[in-house]
């Protein structure tokens, strides 16, 4: 990413970022109530409008390919990480961190074959090690066979780890920063220095963690990262001694923040060091990264871009409407990993504008600004209204108006789906978190719900096998569904195509969607992408609540729920509810008369 509008880069343009330019973000029009937090005042967009001041520019650096691999449990692929450097060159971040060429054999074949992005990819490395000069160190040779622009070295500033952990002198230290960012500038490329532990360093010898920066500045580092290697400093002195760098002469135009999230203060940290002066802030997608995690820039980003002051002080590459692709590409990324997104995660989780209690509710169907701090759609979120036992008409008719149901206030049918809601989750269904069952329940009462197909019956089957030496378990499903007046059955079984056993649901679920008929082509897209279980009752009266979230290629989401004392029969009965409502979304409303 270059530092001129990413409208005019052309194909091959490779610029180092320089001084901060003037310009603004272009802002879409404000939604009624939501204010700008400028001295209180609603956003005034459009022709006719005054020119903004200048704003500073504040460069985005995403490690999630490198340092976001060091979660626990996670290991990209090199399809997944071009997958995921792609999805990050369209948000528009700055800089994306592809690895460390010859770590392993995933980043090597990466920076082998890099993806066609305008942002600038960087390779990972360290300093040279003592006793051998930068051009003849064959790891730092490594990295710049990589071929990148930038290159980022990885350099000790806390005297304990120069003297203990690498065994050498300070000044020893000193000389290996100097030597190859002077190497890395002479072969023609930008160098970053990550200052690792430089917080822990600054406590313990401030001149010394000084000298390791002005060593790197001095050898043409275009950028100095200060690393709080183990997430344990505060935001508070984050920014004190962020400001007291650049007091001592660090120019903030140069310096960036590196932040972990041990203390859970990693954003907060790094709106810090944006405020005593960094100008390059480094972070991860999800906040994914060694322990605790790195600063999430699904957090940071939309903060930049929307609250105050940032919103009118800078501006970065990323535009409005990439901004609402944010939703999308924090859920590409749970995807690959496989991992079920945080329904809590600020801006972009299922739970960050669900609007529970009826009074909240109430006051959203006049104003959203009343309790939300954003336009959810600005990150490309939805606002939820749950249904559970807690909600009155105001939640209802909210939740009923985003399915596209207007019922006038007062009509009797409205009183009916409360009573139907809380006497269900009386028996243990939880309509909160299941909103897709909950409008089948009120199109049900309301008499809007259409009857595509009819179940039968169904039965499951689980059968252990002596196979060799030991044994295995393979479900089967059979389910016979009535389709415009004919009946269809369907035989599932449990293995995948690999032929690993995933279950009595999973082979009830294939069954189930196999043929349905003229609506088949209207599920063919559809996923499971989880499955939770809860005991609502204890003892002999124990019931079964089975939630099933399922998405398909529109990328919607969707959760429905199940009760029995019967965990199959729950899940069923989910599964149920999912197809149903993919089909009242989705089929036409004539054929299913």
């Amino acid at each position: 990413m270059s530092d001129a509008p990413r409208a005019d880069l052309q194909e091959g343009d490779r610029k180092v970022p320089g001084a901060p330019e003037a310009g603004g973000l272009s802002a879409p029009r404000t939604p009624r109530g939501y204010l700008d937090q400028t001295e209180g005042q609603e956003r005034v967009t459009g022709q006719g409008a005054a020119p903004g001041p200048v704003k500073e520019r504040l460069w985005i650096y995403d490690t999630t390919l490198r340092d976001g691999q060091q979660t626990q449990g996670v290991q990209f692929s090199t399809p997944e990480k071009r997958q995921i450097a792609e999805a990050l060159d369209r948000l528009g971040v700055d800089y994306i961190e592809g690895g460390w060429p010859g770590a392993n054999p995933t980043d090597s074949e990466f920076f082998a074959a890099l993806p066609r992005v305008r942002a600038r990819v960087t390779a990972f490395g360290m300093t040279k090690r003592a006793g051998r000069s930068a051009e003849n160190d064959d790891v730092l040779a490594a990295v710049l066979d990589a071929g990148t622009d930038t290159v980022c070295l990885v350099g000790k500033t806390h005297e304990f780890h120069v003297t203990t952990a690498l065994g050498v002198t300070l000044e020893e230290n000193l000389e290996a920063i100097r030597a190859s960012v002077a190497h890395v500038v002479a072969k023609g490329r930008e160098a970053i220095l990550d200052a690792e532990h430089f917080f822990d360093g600054y406590r313990a010898n401030p001149a010394y963690a000084l000298d390791c920066l002005q060593a790197a500045l001095g050898a043409g580092a275009r950028w100095v990262v200060l690393c709080d290697t183990n997430g344990g400093t505060l935001p508070a002195e984050v920014g004190r001694i962020v400001a007291e760098v650049i007091a001592a002469g660090v120019p903030g135009d140069r310096l960036g923040i590196h932040t972990h999230d041990d203390t859970g203060t990693a954003v907060a940290a790094t709106l810090a060091a944006v405020d005593a002066g960094a100008r390059q802030v480094q972070g991860t997608l999800n906040g994914l990264g060694e322990r605790c995690g790195n600063a999430n820039l699904t957090t940071l980003i939309p903060t930049f871009l929307l609250k105050e002051p940032y919103a009118s002080r800078f501006e970065t590459g990323i535009d409005r409407e990439a901004l609402s692709g944010m939703v999308r590409v924090s859920r590409m990324l749970d995807d690959i990993l496989n991992r079920v997104p945080r329904r809590a995660s600020a801006y972009v989780g299922a739970s960050a504008f669900a609007h529970k209690a009826g009074l909240h509710a109430s006051a959203i169907l006049k104003d959203p600004a009343t309790y939300e701090h954003v336009d959810p759609a600005l990150v490309g979120n939805v606002r939820v209204i749950p249904m559970s036992n807690q909600a009155g008409q105001s939640n209802l008719r909210a939740r009923l108006a985003e399915a596209g149901l207007e019922v006038p206030s007062g009509d009797p049918r409205l009183g009916r789906i409360l009573e139907t809601v809380k006497a269900r989750e009386d028996q243990g269904y939880a309509y909160d978190s299941a909103q897709a069952s909950f409008e089948l329940v009120a199109r049900r009462e309301l008499g809007l719900l259409p009857s595509f197909f009819e179940v039968k019956r169904y039965r499951v089957t689980v059968e252990r096998r002596r196979v060799g030496e030991g044994t295995m378990t393979l479900s089967e499903a059979v389910v016979v569904v009535l389709i415009d007046g004919q009946r269809v059955l369907s035989v599932s079984e449990s293995l995948d195509e690999n032929g690993t056993e995933r279950g009595p649901v999973n082979a009830l679920s294939k069954a189930l969607a196999k043929d349905l008929g003229r609506w088949q082509s209207v599920i063919d897209d559809m996923r499971l992408v989880d499955f939770k279980v809860r005991i609502t009752q204890g003892g002999t009266e124990a019931a079964t609540r089975v939630i099933i979230d399922s998405e398909d290629g529109q990328g919607r989401r969707w959760s429905t729920v199940g009760v029995s004392p019967n965990i199959v029969d729950a899940s069923f009965e989910a599964l149920l509810d999912a197809i149903n409502w993919k089909l009242v979304r989705d089929a036409r409303q004539e054929d299913s008369r």
